[in-house]
């Protein structure tokens, strides 16, 4: 473009269609303001109301209203007055059927006439009908440029209200939707969603039906005004049966002249239906599980339409989504709970010895707490079983319980076993794994053999435990745990640390409460009940009916002094109860497990002399009688073929203390 050219410009305004005072310079001016309006509005009837004074002064006249045929002419909105009182019915009848507009003098006044013109396709069935006074075949060609004008933007603003009504919807069924994550049982959530339903759709009331297909039933929740809240009907009757054979949502607006619609629901109810709008309800598999039914729109509001289908079956797939879930849940949550009572059974600490008494009056207390505890005993007392307990018995007991064996793991091993591990920490690092301390979140880690752990071990665990906070081996990143710690080991900890090789700070971080078991030996009153527990357990596992003792055989395993502890008496009568050939375990069915060289008294040392070793010997077997017959000198004495007297003097020989003592309480 070379400098000395100049552009005129011209702006949409400036035209001189808009600066012209004449009949068309005025239609393009109105039609304009009609686009113009219609970009600035949501709502349809909004629009027209603001737009027909417009309309009247732009169209000279001095009524203006838009009617539809529905099939009786309807008024939609309306501005002025109609001097003629009526409005010509054949007039839009035939402006509807020729497609054109028209006009005619109103027979009654000779002053006033009326102008007609369809809104075009866009809006079928409607009318632009003006009238006045003054009206004449020119302001024809107005009405219907203006009419047909109007139907273009009445659509526009119409369907973008429709959208934006869509998008509200949408919305809120997505909130709606977020919300149902928060029940946690079926019965609530069934509740939750018809709340939701019925506020959704404007409605009176809704109901969840639930297909039982093996009764061949639907089964109604909620069901208000029924006792139980729950109704059972017959899944081959009703709308709803229909629903569920057909799979397609059925919209009935008067519900009792409807052939279909079974009116035995509002009799148990005492409700009664007017409308009403069903949906198939189907699970993630697209299989039928049931319908989901709206009734009776509220008063005011217009029969159930398409958009409230469609919002329905919208609301019905997260409703039938967010049911399956909770069911899977509600059923994840029967089974952990059956679980964890099969553990709790299992899980016992039996025994009616003064030492068992109080240790499980101690794991009563200690069980709701977060307190470490350290529990000392021989190999075979049972520490894992205390420690599953003191989980069980308190608020932790539908968390996870982790056991870790530290004497079966070296040192590297140990770390990443607690801790975790990220991928490529070290060679056979071929992903990340989570350790036994993430994986017992929320729950308990039980460290057994804690005395055989490494002293690099136990640095790391005294840092955790201090700081609660773990780092996988080959990361960087802290993660923050909540779990309480039990540990055992069979080893003397006190000795461990004044010969350090046990630190004494973990010790200590450990010991805040410490259980010290008593073996078996030392309580050979809890020697029965333990027995007959575990073999009730083993027999019910072998399928047949509890085996019995009989009573030389119960005096043989009170006999025996369990070098094992309650572990040997647990696989006895796991032994027992699969291979005892008859309904009552005798003597017999014990000697083939219980080995006489095994039989012996606690240790004694290859150095002594035959007589000290006689004296042992006779101690600790007088010591287990009395503890046998529960303290009875009388019983003792029978058991051991003595006299009371010479049972006395017996003891008195070996300086046994008990003698003195047992003396006193006779005497």
């Amino acid at each position: 473009m070379n400098k000395a050219e100049t552009v005129d410009w011209l702006d949409w305004k400036r035209l001189p269609l808009f600066t012209r005072y004449d009949s068309e310079a005025s239609l393009i001016q109105v039609c304009d303001r009609l686009l113009e309006e219609a970009a600035q509005q949501a709502s349809g009837s909004h629009y027209i109301q603001q737009f027909l004074p417009q309309l009247a002064t732009e169209l000279s006249c001095q009524w203006c209203t838009l009617i539809e045929r529905t099939p009786e002419w309807e008024t939609r909105f309306e501005f002025g007055r109609n001097a003629a009182g009526g409005f010509p019915a054949a007039l839009c009848n035939e402006a509807l059927d020729r497609e054109a507009g028209g006009l005619c003098a109103d027979e009654e006044r000779d002053d006033w006439s009326f102008l007609a013109a369809p809104l075009g396709d866009l809006c079928p069935g409607t009318i632009l009908l003006v009238g006045g006074r003054d009206l004449t075949a020119d302001s024809l060609s107005n009405v219907i440029v203006v009419a047909r004008v109007l139907g273009y933007v009445l659509s526009i603003v119409e369907k973008r209200e429709k959208n934006l009504r869509r998008i509200s919807r949408l919305e809120t069924t997505l909130h709606i939707a977020s919300s149902f994550s928060s029940a946690r049982e079926t019965q609530p959530l069934l509740e939750l969603i018809a709340k939701e339903a019925t506020r959704l759709l404007e409605c009176e009331r809704s109901s969840i039906f639930i297909w039982d297909q093996e009764h061949k039933q639907v089964v109604a929740c909620p069901a208000l005004g029924v006792e139980g809240n729950t109704l059972r009907l017959p899944d081959d009757v009703g709308i709803v049966g229909d629903v569920i054979r057909t799979g397609k949502t059925i919209r009935v607006d008067d519900a009792y002249n409807d052939s279909r619609f079974d009116p035995s629901v509002d009799k148990s109810s005492g409700f009664r239906t007017h409308n009403l709008l069903c949906v198939p309800l189907r699970n993630n598999a697209g299989e039928m599980i049931g319908a989901f039914e709206v009734m009776n729109k509220e008063k005011g509001k217009a029969d159930f339409n398409d958009d409230d289908a469609q919002s329905l079956e919208e609301l019905g797939v997260q409703a039938a989504t967010a049911l399956e879930n909770t069911r899977e849940l509600e059923q994840l949550s029967r089974s952990r709970d059956q679980l964890t009572e099969q553990v709790k059974q299992k899980v016992q600490v039996i025994g009616k010895s003064s030492a068992i008494t109080a240790l499980r009056s101690t794991i009563e207390r200690l069980a709701g707490t977060d307190l470490p505890v350290l529990i000392l005993g021989e190999s075979g007392t049972g520490k894992e079983v205390v420690s599953q307990s003191l989980h069980y018995q308190g608020p932790r007991a539908n968390t996870p319980f982790v056991a870790v064996n530290c004497a079966a793991l070296t040192e590297t091993l140990l770390e990443s076993e607690l801790f975790g591990h990220e991928k490529g920490a070290f060679t056979d690092a071929h992903e990340t794994r989570a350790g036994k301390f993430e994986l017992a979140e929320g729950g308990t880690l039980f460290l057994d053999e804690i005395g055989d752990m490494s002293l690099g071990g136990q640095a790391k665990l005294l840092r955790v435990l201090e700081q609660k906070v773990i780092t996988r081996v080959g990361g960087s990143e802290t993660i923050p745990i909540n779990v309480r710690v039990v540990a055992a080991t069979n080893a003397k900890l006190a000795d461990a640390v004044h010969e350090k090789k046990f630190r004494e700070d973990l010790y200590y971080r450990l010991s805040v409460v410490t259980l010290d078991l008593p073996p078996l030996r030392e309580r050979p009153e809890d020697v029965i009940l333990l027995a007959e527990f575990f073999l009730a357990q083993f027999c019910e596992q072998a399928n047949r009916r509890v085996l019995k003792f009989s009573a030389e055989a119960k005096k043989r395993l009170q006999a025996h002094l369990w070098p094992g502890n309650v572990r040997e008496l647990r696989n006895l009568m796991e032994r027992v109860a699969f291979l005892c050939a008859s309904d009552r375990v005798e003597v017999e069915d014990l000697a083939f497990i219980l080995s006489p060289s095994r039989d012996s008294v606690v240790d004694m040392s290859s150095d002594l002399s035959l007589k000290e070793a006689s004296r042992r010997f006779q101690q600790e077997y007088i010591r287990r009688t009395i503890k046998r017959v529960g303290g009875n000198m009388s019983e003792t004495a029978k058991c051991l073929g003595l006299h009371r007297s010479n049972l006395y003097r017996k003891m008195g020989q070996l300086g046994m203390h008990e003698a003195n003592d047992a003396q006193e309480i006779d005497d």
